[in-house]
């Protein structure tokens, strides 16, 4: 088929098809792929019967309306609603709160659109889809998320204009461009709320309960291959922008939790024993740093837990406005409470550094537990280790050693271990990731005498190069391993360099395409131009999302009061926003005011007029656009079956009146005897 023929016919077909279609129709159409743009984004995240039922509602009122069907009666949407409330009931537990809530204005929205027989109905569809704008931002504020809600505005509000034309209607784009107009002079006013409203910090539709939902990222616990499924995950876990020159790629491990209970095939943190408070915070001494500290920004996402990441090691806890933190002993960094949002703040820390080099052998010993009757082949291993190396460090080496000379294969497929999982690992299997090669490490050190301990949090990071940002994502989850050498406190060892060093020195990915991880090689490959393309599109999209979360989602109340300071308010408060709110309002007004004091004003004559032809449209005979008064009174004349003859009678008296008035001789009398003699023949024409 020529397709330079087949687009002009359909564009054609399009235009007849839009030409034959009753106004009615088009309106109801436009309303339909509205209120589809408006539950588009809460369809992967309500119940997915939820969503197949308003999909379903959607289909059956366009059917409807291209068919010119009736509207189903209430005694038949009235028990399918009470089901579809009944089946909210039983997937939530609850009418209330905000999933639940959502998922039932969903649904009623779609019901209430085969129930539209007045302008409230209208009316109730659109602040309905309206306020489910808004709950989209539950689940997303990104930039995809925005961009749909700001379509579903343009679309809502061309539904909305469409059913106030009384005579004919503009074309749909004209329709949407006013639309469109409209959303354009709102800018001013919201960006001005946007910069000058108060700041909350937190989310202000945040409901008790609501932020519990689950989200990817790490675990309080390690289990053989739990990690693993995180390297699939290609979610941003958080954002880090060096202040200082960024360390060497191995280097970088975000440290999130040091483990140290060990079941035979868990690892955990030991509670601390019941009356006594866990460690509050590293001691000043514990940490001998080599070298400055490194500054670094880190834009953490929400993942539902305490703690926050920095390089290793931070020497102190970072300053952030309503939330505390804390450096624990073994390093890590905690919150006061969960991060249930968006939050950023500065590190400093030390790559190079010695920790608790001055331990005393009683507050290691916990650090050397390992559960009775299991892996007795690798505590076999390990004591055979022991009796042929001199010391601790030759003894680690030869367990990498071991690891490296070995058959031992790096994949994300690792086959099921049993009860004895480390002497399956080590003598049977000898397949894993990073959690596996780290618990076995740890556990042959620990039966060998040696304080170790297991530490999972990130490693590694790419820099875009568009803004400079570095982005760790889930794929970039790791676990690793820590000894305790006399005189040098706790020395990182990463079992995994020993196996698949490209893991360390470039990242996950880049491995994974080279084959040298089980379960994903054999992945499409493109040439390197598509592949140079698709990087740089990459870059520059996570670059503009990143430049999105930075500067509209994280305005915090801080930011705000450095804009204003910035702008020459030193110490501002309520009252300064209060001021600068109104000032620019009300130069705003002054400014929208000459566009609303030049609208043209309707002649009360024309005003009536309208009226009239709205009084016959309901009678089943609308002016068509091209008819002046003499034309439509014709047709009126003609009609059969519409008007009585004393209403076509009464309809010709007005209709010369007003032609006469507007048109004729009549136009030198007074503009008040015009208009009450076309009232009082308005009258009897109703």
């Amino acid at each position: 088929m020529n397709l330079r023929a087949f687009l002009p016919s359909l564009s054609q077909s399009l235009r007849q098809a839009g030409r034959t279609m009753s106004r009615d129709k088009g309106d109801t159409l436009l309303l339909l792929l509205a209120c589809a743009l408006v539950l588009a984004p809460h369809a992967t995240q309500v119940p997915p019967w939820v969503a197949l039922t308003a999909g379903a509602l959607l289909l059956w009122r366009a059917w409807i309306t291209f068919r010119g069907n009736r509207l189903p009666p209430r005694w038949l949407l009235l028990p399918l609603a009470g089901l579809a409330m009944a089946g909210v009931f039983i997937s939530f537990k609850t009418l209330l709160g905000q999933e639940a809530g959502v998922a039932t204005l969903v649904v009623l929205l779609a019901f209430k659109l085969l129930e539209m027989h007045a302008r409230r109905d209208l009316l109730v569809v659109l602040f309905l889809g309206f306020f489910l704008i808004l709950a989209g931002f539950f689940h997303s504020q990104g930039m995809g998320a925005a961009l749909i809600a700001l379509l579903a505005s343009i679309g809502l509000l061309s539904a909305q204009l469409s059913f106030q034309y009384t005579g004919a209607a503009p074309p749909l784009l004209q329709r949407l461009r006013l639309g469109l107009k409209i959303v354009v002079l709102a800018t001013p006013l919201m960006l001005l709320m946007f910069f000058l409203f108060p700041r909350i910090q937190g989310p202000l539709w945040g409901l008790p309960g609501d932020a519990q939902t689950g989200r990817s990222g790490l675990s309080d616990t390690m289990a053989p291959g739990n990690i693993a499924q995180l390297a699939l995950s290609g979610d941003v876990a958080f954002r880090v922008r060096f202040l200082d020159p960024a360390p060497a790629r191995s280097k970088l491990y975000w440290r999130a939790l040091v483990l140290d209970n060990y079941d035979g095939r868990n690892w955990s943190q030991h509670p601390a024993p019941s009356g006594q408070a866990a460690p509050a915070a590293v001691r000043p001494a514990a940490l001998r740093a080599q070298g400055p500290g490194l500054r670094h920004q880190v834009t953490l996402e929400p993942h539902g837990k305490r703690w926050l990441f920095a390089l290793e090691l931070p020497q102190s806890p970072p300053l952030m406005p309503g939330l505390a933190a804390t450096v624990r002993p073994s390093g890590e960094l905690l919150a006061e409470r969960a991060i249930h949002e968006r939050i950023r703040y500065t590190a400093i820390s030390h790559v190079d550094f010695a920790l608790q080099a001055d331990a005393s052998r009683n507050d290691l010993r916990r650090w050397l537990t390992l559960p009775s009757g299991y892996n007795p082949a690798t505590l076999s291993f390990a004591a055979t280790l022991r009796n042929g190396t001199d010391d601790d460090v030759q003894l680690a080496n030869a367990v990498l050693r071991h690891f490296r000379e070995q058959s031992f294969r790096y994949t994300l497929e690792p086959p099921p271990l049993g009860r004895d999982a480390m002497d399956e690992f080590l003598f049977s299997t000898r397949a894993g990731f990073c959690e596996h090669y780290a618990s076995a490490f740890v556990v042959l050190m620990r039966a060998a005498g040696v304080p170790a301990r297991v530490v999972t949090g990130y490693q590694g990071g790419e820099i875009n190069p568009v803004d400079s940002f570095m982005t760790v994502r889930q794929s970039d989850a790791h676990a690793w391993a820590e000894i305790w050498l006399e005189g040098r406190g706790w020395l990182r060892v990463d079992p995994t360099a020993a196996v698949a060093p490209d893991r360390i020195e470039r990242n996950l990915a880049r491995t994974l395409s080279q084959g040298g991880v089980g379960g994903l090689a054999g992945a499409i490959a493109l040439p390197p131009a598509a592949r140079s393309w698709l990087a740089s599109l990459r870059f520059n999209w996570d670059a503009v999302n990143n430049g999105w979360n930075q500067w509209v989602l994280n305005y915090s109340p801080d930011k705000q009061k450095s804009l204003l300071q910035s702008l020459g308010f030193h110490a501002p408060d309520w009252r300064t926003l209060a001021m600068l709110l109104g000032s620019g309002a009300l130069i705003l007004a002054l400014l929208a005011w000459p566009m609303l004091a030049d609208r043209r004003k309707i002649d009360p004559r024309q005003a009536i007029y309208l009226r009239f032809c709205q009084a016959m449209a309901r009678k089943g005979l609308a002016r068509a656009a091209h008819e002046g008064p003499r034309a439509y009174c014709q047709r009126i004349m003609q009609s059969t079956g519409k008007l009585s003859d004393d209403k076509k009678m009464a309809a010709e008296r007005f209709l010369a009146c007003y032609e006469a008035a507007q048109y004729g001789t009549l136009s030198d009398l007074p503009l008040a005897a015009h208009v009450a003699r076309l009232k009082l023949l308005l009258k009897q024409c109703r």
